[in-house]
């Protein structure tokens, strides 16, 4: 038994990576279902805009290079998605998920935004994701809330959207007065593909809708255009927006860009006086404003050690069951069959004195296997069995339990 994690994160890949391995939820089921059929026994996508994760139990020697291999895919000829990737097993692997749900792994440090996003990946993957990847994701959340709640890390934690605001502050000094221009599928929609979704929301918050098709010409008017839809392709284009942009007299124009994939071309950001930002610029001002929640870090690590540890407990008496059980039954058959020969060459010995030969063999095996078995448990109860456990399937041949 073993977890792994396979992906790729805001450290590891550039934007333009990142957002050609992002998966909709739709996607999810297909791209487990082909990971899992290389050999594993469950699995959870987790896919945001910093980070695109295969978390996986039991898996086999081919999954990473079929994980690779599917996110190579997405790539340019001539790009291999492991160049941008890892590969984190085990112990390890439990403490990257919980840094990741209680904000310590995010470009935002103690960003709130992650927590709900494992626990989406978590649902979206329910069905394929098995009894330790169950266990693990709800102890995640779990850390996270244990977090937030124990500590200030998540305290006025800045995010990507609060960003965006600030630096539209910055642009027009003051923002009141200023007309904006929301594109996208979320809960601030002003414009969207889905016309009676943006005319619900658009009343809600006393504005006016628009269908998609109809926005591009608002470019000439809106001081600032925030886009955030779920479109796998550019939407805001050069060919789209350049003649509206073109009416604006040189008037500045800030885009703010929330999506991944991107929702907005590089090259509208040449056009003139038009100030461009994508998520991960957003993401760098908004880290910049978190610097003071730093101090908490150590106490959200020592909350993450803790929760390791128990889980480690639990997996590690989960693993030893089948090992113990498999130990004990391999070790009575072979003292069976030396019995059986012992006696063989003793077939003057009487009934009563053969069944006391049989009962000194099981009592000498429960005494061999007392001090393995007792110490195996406790092992497994402080979370270090996994180890024992390994060694024991090595020296007594036991790896064919991987296999089933």
């Amino acid at each position: 038994m073993s977890i792994a994690v396979v992906g790729v994160n805001h450290r590891t890949a550039p934007l333009e990576v990142r957002e050609r391995f992002a998966h909709a939820p739709r996607e999810v089921p297909a791209a487990l279902a082909r990971v899992l059929s290389a050999g594993a026994g469950g699995g959870v996508l987790l896919s945001t805009c910093n980070r695109t994760e295969f978390y996986l139990a039991e898996p086999g020697d081919a999954i990473p290079a079929t994980v690779w291999a599917m996110l190579t895919e997405r790539l340019s000829e001539g790009r291999s998605a492991s160049e941008y990737g890892y590969l984190v097993r085990d112990r390890d692997a439990v403490r990257h998920l919980y840094r990741v749900s209680a904000g310590l792994d995010s470009m935002i440090l103690g960003e709130s935004q992650i927590q709900g996003q494992v626990r989406e990946a978590w649902e979206t993957s329910r069905s394929q994701a098995g009894p330790v990847l169950h266990r693990l994701f709800q102890s995640a959340l779990l850390v996270g809330a244990r977090v937030r709640s124990e500590t200030a890390l998540a305290a006025g934690a800045a995010s990507a959207p609060s960003a965006a605001v600030a630096l539209a502050g910055k642009i027009f000094n003051r923002l009141a007065g200023r007309a904006a221009l929301v594109l996208g599928a979320g809960v601030t929609l002003v414009a969207n593909r889905t016309y009676e979704r943006a005319r619900a929301v658009a009343e809600e918050l006393g504005a006016r809708a628009l269908t998609l098709d109809e926005a591009w010409e608002h470019f000439a008017s809106a001081d600032i255009v925030l886009t955030s839809t779920a479109a796998p392709h550019a939407v805001v284009t050069w060919e789209r927006v350049a003649p509206a942009i073109g009416r604006r007299g040189g008037r500045p124009l800030c885009i703010l860009d929330l999506a991944v994939p991107r929702d907005v071309e590089p090259a509208v950001g040449q056009l003139e006086n038009v100030f461009l930002y994508d998520i991960d610029d957003l993401q760098a001002v908004a880290a910049n404003a978190a610097t003071e929640r730093h101090h908490e870090v150590p106490a959200a690590e020592r909350i993450v050690s803790d929760e390791v540890e128990r889980f480690w407990a639990w997996y590690g008496g989960l693993a030893a069951v089948p090992v113990l059980k498999e130990f004990r039954g391999r070790l009575d058959d072979m003292r069976a069959a030396e019995l059986e020969r012992a006696l063989k060459r003793l077939a003057h010995l009487s009934p009563e004195d053969r069944a006391q030969v049989e009962q000194f063999s099981h009592a000498l095996l429960n005494k061999f296997l007392h001090h393995p078995t007792i110490a195996l448990k406790q092992a497994a109860q402080a979370g270090r069995g996994y180890g024992l456990l390994e060694s024991l399937k090595k020296l007594f041949g036991l790896e064919r339990l991987d296999d089933t």
